[in-house]
């Protein structure tokens, strides 16, 4: 799937992926592949500079952690990005509710006798 597919939508996926503990950057884009069954797989690219954003909104912080020898930024919510995720739910669940019903097929039309 294409990162312009996910536009409108990749804030509430990244806030989704963090929404079970702190990842760092490697770990969100293959929980990501692994939660959408390979549908998503966003180059880093596309995921940093959203995380970047998410931190500057105040929706997730990070923090650098090492491992292995290896410093990296693990990135975490907030209680805003909290309740960023579950308006983004309410939200995604409407406008699926919504296009789910236009895309159904539509009833003949009646025609006047």
């Amino acid at each position: 799937m294409r990162a312009e597919t996910l536009k409108g939508h990749l804030d509430g996926i990244l806030l989704a992926v963090l929404e079970t503990g702190p990842r760092h950057g490697y770990a969100i884009m293959e929980a990501l592949r692994v939660r959408s069954d390979g549908q998503v797989d966003l180059p880093t690219g596309t995921v940093y500079p959203a995380l970047h954003r998410l931190e500057r909104a105040g929706l997730i912080e990070a923090n650098w952690s090492e491992a292995s020898g290896r410093r990296r930024r693990v990135y975490q919510l907030t209680p805003a990005g909290h309740r960023a995720l579950d308006t983004e739910r309410s939200s995604w669940r409407d406008f699926s509710a919504a296009v789910s019903a236009l895309l159904q097929p539509a009833a003949p039309a009646v025609s006047p006798s």
